[in-house]
């Protein structure tokens, strides 16, 4: 009997470890768990070029996400990749309304390079869209924008608490929040949950079957279609803004893949609209991502007027939800500037419109040059 208990309490005292064991790896973990459904925050540090002299621990980081920022439209992407017009913005005000010429450090990434030519601005969104904001960086700046959201959006930030806003400070502070609501005309039907990729499970869907109502394909144009595999459509909401799938995206950037979809839909001779027997199917998306932009911090740069300054802090944040109904996108940009001492046809077949393996989406006001948002998707676990 005493044996028995003996070994009863053995076994005990090595569950004990085991939990105690679990509960330190748990507890060192830098992320969040993510599952199919479920909205989790993620931190992503900036990887996009990939030349840069990042620490070990940061390329970690990246790696361990799976999701990755990039602050351009030039940029080049990889699986999983985010961008939002709103980093561009302040960069834009950075360049135009402080600093009155491009931002130039004493080593240039590529990412730095592509945000001076000042693609996306703010004259592809309307003012109705975003917040903005510039001046230093004191309680009474931060009270302003606090003001400003709530009333244009009535949107609190996730990030102004991140900055010391001080009395008296001579130091700059850059800000803009995107705030975007769409509706589709008719909501879509919610299918059945199914894969992506061949390799994910019970990924959530919405789209077009054989039982769907007649209208729903109203608002669906077809840009190009080469194969199930390949193939452009856009489908139009009531805001008037547009969103642009593209399975199997061409090119390194989102540039590259928009202007590619672009030119493939001049070309496209084939019927634009979905016929009886063609449906669709779109994946449900719910992402939540903040990025800390370190390649952009703390290197000395120089005003027109001789002036020096660093970015002490900058952070970009994006979330962006879609379903049957239609979706909505909420990011903020900021960053923060301290002064610092001087440094210088045949016959067409029926078509299958499933986003069910790596595709990219691209969200553009209508009648506007470039998109405002883009997304380009390799493992859907990660955006749902």
């Amino acid at each position: 009997m005493k044996k028995g208990i003996s070994a009863v309490i053995i076994v005990l005292i090595i569950c004990i470890i085991l939990l105690a064991i679990f509960a330190v790896l748990i507890d060192s973990k830098v992320i969040n768990i993510k599952k199919i459904g479920v909205d989790k925050e993620i931190q992503v540090v900036d990887n996009n070029d990939k030349d840069d002299n990042n620490t070990k621990k940061d390329n970690e980081l990246k790696d361990n996400l799976g999701i990755n920022f990039v602050y351009s439209l030039e940029d080049d992407t990889y699986e999983d990749t985010i961008w939002c017009g709103t980093f561009n913005i302040i960069w834009n005000r950075l360049r135009e309304d402080l600093a009155k010429q491009d931002i130039i450090f004493a080593e240039m990434s590529k990412t730095v390079i592509n945000l001076n030519k000042g693609t996306f601005s703010e004259n592809d969104l309307e003012d109705s869209s975003y917040y903005v904001a510039v001046d230093y960086m004191t309680p009474k700046l931060k009270a302003e924008i606090e003001k400003g959201i709530k009333e244009k959006f009535n949107e609190t930030s996730d990030i102004l608490d991140s900055f010391d806003f001080r009395e008296n400070s001579k130091d700059y502070f850059l800000y803009t929040m995107l705030k975007k609501v769409f509706n589709f005309e008719y909501k879509f039907d919610i299918l059945e949950n199914g894969k992506f990729a061949d390799k994910y499970d019970d990924v959530k869907y919405f789209g077009i079957d054989k039982n769907s109502k007649k209208e729903l394909k109203e608002q669906i144009d077809v840009l190009y279609y080469d194969s199930e595999d390949s193939f452009a459509i856009k489908i139009h909401t009531k805001e008037n803004d547009e969103l642009v799938f593209c399975k199997s995206p061409n090119g390194k950037s989102f540039s590259d893949m928009y202007n590619n979809i672009l030119d493939k839909e001049k070309k496209y001779t084939g019927t634009t609209n979905l016929k009886s027997e063609e449906y669709l199917k779109v994946p449900n998306i719910m992402l939540n991502a903040k990025s800390q932009v370190k390649e952009v911090m703390n290197k000395p740069f120089s005003f027109a007027n001789g002036d020096e300054y660093e970015i002490d802090n900058a952070i970009q944040t994006i979330k962006f939800e879609l379903d049957n109904a239609g979706g909505k996108i909420k990011s903020e940009a900021a960053m923060s500037l301290r002064n610092t001492a001087v440094f210088i046809p045949e016959e067409e077949k029926i078509r299958t419109f499933y986003l069910d393996s790596e595709f990219a989406i691209f969200i553009v006001e209508e009648g506007k040059e470039h998109p405002y948002f883009a997304a380009k998707i390799s493992d859907i676990t990660k955006f749902q």
